[in-house]
């Protein structure tokens, strides 16, 4: 079958051939390094979403493409029905990076949440001897409250670490802030370093091994070639001392963004977040007929990417790699959309209907 060669903008064709299960914001990545994307067109971009914390180490980070380079040169799987010489390497490193007896490697996060779940009732099963298909949650409550009421319990603790994980929160893991250890923890995203996608659950051996041969299983889970970009990823995070560093450039970020406030009171509703996962919500009464989709569109004019969930509240999250001077250009960016572009936005929606149905997220799909 012979490939057509597509004249149509490359967003309008995916809106056309694949389903629409984001609103992404109508920009083309052609090209990307570290902080920085550029679209076909050459235009260069400061990236703060980072793909949801795909790239936590930056795009394209050199060492990771070394590793996926010249792993791929060598074997790329060997399925679990094999032993490969990297997937040992990766599991000892995550373990003891991490503090947990036991890995089970998978792909996706998704992939990633499913296997603890499955985990859990298996436990729930063995060591509590529950009756299958019965379902039970625990309490909400802060990290530490869900801590202490599932030891009290004996009902695990299950954190996802897909997105806030491997040092996007300013530690190793967003627990850690209140000093909690879950059970089983959740890793996805950055441990693929935005190349390939690796996913792994962490637990201790009373629980992990809950789970016997031939009771689950992933053909490409823990293969030599994620293996070898996952060791290289979690060395980065590493040697190169991301989660201080978004520590501290999470508190600048903020820093800058409160004094935005402080300008903007009626237009700024909240500062908020921890590390480098940040987020400003917006007053929508400020806003008038504006979203907060139409100043991310207005930001990435810019130069800025960032992207708005739950309708008035956009998301800050740029690789862990990021220089003051990228956040200072952000905030620059931002300031300037609220003072040059935000008046000019709001004459022109003036038709709209401001209290029009919220569009759920694309995230979660939840509606706010």
């Amino acid at each position: 079958m012979e490939i057509q060669q597509f004249q149509v903008q490359p967003y309008q064709q995916a809106q056309n051939q694949a389903l629409k299960s984001y609103h992404p914001i109508p920009m083309v990545f052609s090209k990307a390094k570290d902080v920085h994307v550029w679209d076909p067109e050459g235009r260069k971009y400061l990236d703060f979403l980072s793909a949801y914390s795909a790239v936590n180490q930056g795009h394209c980070h050199e060492k990771i493409l070394n590793a996926l380079s010249q792993q791929a040169q060598q074997l790329t799987l060997s399925s679990r029905a094999f032993h490969n010489d990297k997937f040992p390497i990766f599991a000892q490193h995550l373990t003891s990076m991490f503090g947990y007896e036991m890995i089970l490697p998978m792909n996706t996060g998704a992939e990633g949440v499913e296997t603890a779940l499955k985990l859990a009732r298996k436990w729930g099963y063995e060591k509590k001897h529950i009756p299958k298909n019965e379902v039970i949650v625990p309490p909400k409550g802060y990290l530490q409250s869900v801590r202490e009421l599932c030891s009290k319990y004996n009902v695990l603790m299950i954190a996802d670490e897909i997105q806030t994980g491997i040092g996007r929160t300013g530690k190793l893991l967003a627990c850690e802030w209140e000093s909690v250890r879950p059970d089983v923890v959740i890793l996805g995203k950055a441990l693929g370093g935005g190349v390939l996608p690796v996913s792994a659950v962490l637990a201790d051996k009373d629980i992990m091994l809950c789970i016997k041969p031939g009771e689950h299983g992933s053909t490409f889970g823990g293969n030599p070639l994620a293996s070898a970009v996952a060791i290289a990823a979690l060395e980065i995070v590493e040697e190169e001392k991301l989660a201080e560093r978004a520590a501290e450039m999470g508190q600048v970020f903020r820093s800058q963004f409160l004094d935005i406030q402080k300008a903007y009171p009626h237009i700024i509703k909240e500062v908020r977040g921890q590390g480098l996962l940040n987020a400003v919500e917006l007053n929508a009464k400020g806003l008038s007929t504006v979203s907060a989709f139409d100043i991310c569109q207005s930001l990435k004019e810019r130069g800025v990417l960032a992207k708005p969930t739950h309708g008035t509240i956009i998301r800050f999250s740029p690789p862990l790699t990021i220089r003051l001077k990228d956040l200072t250009e952000a905030s620059k960016a931002f300031k300037d959309v609220l003072e040059h572009d935000l008046a000019n936005m709001q004459r022109q929606s003036e038709g709209n209907d401001p209290h029009s149905p919220p569009e759920p997220c694309d995230r979660c799909g939840r509606i706010k």
